[in-house]
């Protein structure tokens, strides 16, 4: 059946290296590292002691402090972000059919630092059952989607889609198959997390799967270098808005992209490790390139999953290489994450609105702190090592890979 077309009409993100559009894009240019001690707690009893936490975010410039008290941080987050979108889109919420807009968001947690902070206040309170009523409603990770719609009135598709890493991939696929099938004219979505916490940094640490170089946190995520031992925690959000292309054109619109294609596939393999020939992300590239009905060849860019883990990274090389053939050598593969940190729930989004900035700009953002590539990884692929590329990006990939197995890649494309 013929479907719709679907188009990035306003992008917004809160992260560890800006809390704009304009911040972030700048700092992913000039290779900024958001890492740096954690703040958020006392982390001095822990095998890692940094991350790449969100600075200087004042959620009085969105909500009154009444409001603030109601909202998990990862919904603080999402709403700043989507405000962000929203202003950029030029949508004006009085001129525009509120039935056919939708919020579909993600989030891999949820409300994590509340979930800890409302049982440390019960245990701490000698087990007197002293619930704030406000703990289910800030900590569900379908919340953030509920907010949003309430702000802005937005009465169609409304619900939150959590796959662990791949959770805003989904989100953003999610969506633009909404509006292709014509459930939808607008979609927000994204995805958002704060799980820079106790129990979160303490369960990556008992999988051993961060970075513990606190010696020198900023060059700890490393990707693809020999050296890479594990991921950083990032957190905070990315927010895009998807609209119908004759629904944007008919408005005039500014048009980032078309959002082209996007597949989903599952490992079925491990619940944390990756299939180690990278068989599951290998077919999910496939199919995502072929619902963007474009050929291998038509991709300039791969902004990869690549999180610094040891098996990770090989994995997702090998993956792009059974893909994209002899072309793997001439496209670009990068990985921000060297600069973000590992959004969880939130990367695919803010990862994502890198590659559209990718294709608006012409540059491909670097892979910093590559000092040393594996060796197990083809010399031959360009991974931007540490200063960024100009080039003409015509379409791009972004990858996403989460605990369970879960894969899931979307395409954008120059309008044409």
């Amino acid at each position: 059946m013929a479907t719709r077309r679907v188009v990035v009409t306003g992008i917004g993100s809160v992260t560890p290296i800006g809390n704009s559009i304009k911040e972030y894009w700048d700092s992913l240019l000039a290779g900024v590292s958001g890492a740096a001690p954690i703040t958020n707690f006392d982390a001095s009893k822990f095998k890692t002691r940094f991350a790449c936490e969100v600075k200087n975010f004042d959620p009085t410039k969105y909500f009154d402090r009444k409001e603030v008290k109601k909202l998990d941080l990862f919904s603080q987050y999402a709403m700043a972000a989507t405000a962000e979108a929203m202003e950029d889109s030029g949508l004006n919420v009085d001129s525009i059919d509120l039935d056919a807009a939708g919020v579909i968001w993600a989030s891999g947690i949820g409300g994590l630092r509340t979930i800890t902070e409302e049982i440390r206040g019960y245990v701490e309170g000698q087990y007197t059952p002293r619930y704030s009523p406000f703990f289910i409603p800030k900590m569900i990770a379908d919340i953030a989607a509920g907010h949003i719609s309430i702000k802005y009135g937005f009465r169609g598709p409304n619900y939150a889609t959590v796959s662990a890493c791949a959770s805003s991939t989904h989100a953003i696929i999610c969506a633009m198959d909404t509006i292709r099938l014509g459930r939808a004219d607008i979609v927000i979505t994204g995805g958002s997390e704060a799980s820079a916490t106790e129990a979160s940094v303490g369960g990556f640490n008992s999988m051993q799967a961060l970075s513990t170089n606190n010696d020198d946190p900023k060059t700890a995520s490393r990707p693809f270098d020999v050296s890479r031992d594990g991921f950083v925690l990032g957190e905070g959000a990315g927010a895009l808005i998807l609209e119908e292309y004759e629904h944007a054109k008919a408005r005039g619109a500014k048009i980032y992209c078309e959002m082209a294609g996007g597949a989903m596939t599952a490992d079925a393999h491990h619940i944390t490790a990756p299939h180690p020939e990278g068989h599951g992300a290998a077919k999910v590239m496939a199919l995502a390139v072929k619902d963007a009905q474009l050929r291998p060849e038509d991709i300039d860019y791969v902004n990869a999953h690549g999180t610094s883990t040891p098996l990770g990274d090989l994995a997702e090389i090998k993956a792009i290489q059974s893909v994209f053939g002899d072309w793997a050598y001439k496209l670009n593969v990068s990985s921000t994450k060297s600069m973000t940190g590992h959004l969880l729930g939130a990367t695919g989004a803010i990862e994502a609105i890198a590659a559209i900035l990718a294709i608006k700009h012409g540059v491909i953002p670097p892979t910093i702190n590559l000092k040393n590539p594996d060796p197990a990884i083809d010399s031959r692929i360009n991974l931007t090592p540490n200063v960024p590329q100009k080039r003409e990006v015509r379409a791009a990939l972004s990858n996403t890979f989460g605990f369970g197995g879960h894969n899931a890649s979307v395409v954008v494309k120059k309008l044409g």
